[in-house]
C-alpha cells in the first residue's frame, strides 16, 4: 500500500500558503486527489490530481489547474476545449488527502465530451434495500 507523504517530503510551491501545504497528505508522486463538483447542483463532474503548484494556481487564478500524470505537465481545464471550470470554493478533507473543488462548469467536464466523467458508467450494486433486513 502506498504511503501518504507529509509536506516535509515535498517542497511547497513558492506561492502556496505553508499552512495549506503542511496539511496536505500526498501520494508517492506528490499528488492529492481533487474531486470536482458542480457548485449549485452537487453533481460530481470528475477527478483530477494536484500537486502544490496546481493547487496554488487553482486558488489564485479562479480556474482549475491539474497535474497530468500521463503528460507530466500542468493543464488548466478548458484551455484547449473551452470547457472551463470557474472555481467557487476549495475544501480539504479531514485526512488531508483529498480536495473538493466546487466549480461553475462551462460545457462538458469529461475529455470524452460527456457532461461528467461518470455519465453512463453505472455499475450494478447488489445490496440490501432495507437496512433493518
Amino acid at each position: 500500500m502506498p504511503s501518504s507523504n507529509s509536506s516535509s517530503d515535498f517542497p511547497s510551491a513558492p506561492g502556496l500558503d505553508p499552512a495549506i501545504s503542511a496539511a496536505l497528505k500526498r501520494d508517492d508522486a506528490g499528488l492529492v486527489a481533487a474531486v470536482v463538483q458542480q457548485h449549485d447542483t452537487g453533481e460530481v463532474l470528475m477527478l483530477g490530481w494536484m500537486d502544490d503548484e496546481a493547487l496554488h494556481r487553482t486558488l489564485t487564478t479562479g480556474r482549475v489547474t491539474f497535474w497530468s500524470r500521463s503528460r507530466q505537465e500542468y493543464w488548466r481545464k478548458g484551455d484547449t476545449s473551452g470547457h472551463v471550470q470557474w472555481v467557487k470554493s476549495v475544501a480539504l478533507d479531514c485526512d488531508g488527502d483529498a480536495l473538493l473543488v466546487r466549480v461553475d462548469q462551462v460545457g462538458a467536464a469529461c475529455h470524452t465530451g460527456t457532461h461528467t466523467c461518470f455519465d453512463g458508467r453505472e455499475l450494478p450494486v447488489l445490496a440490501a434495500t432495507d437496512a433493518a433486513s
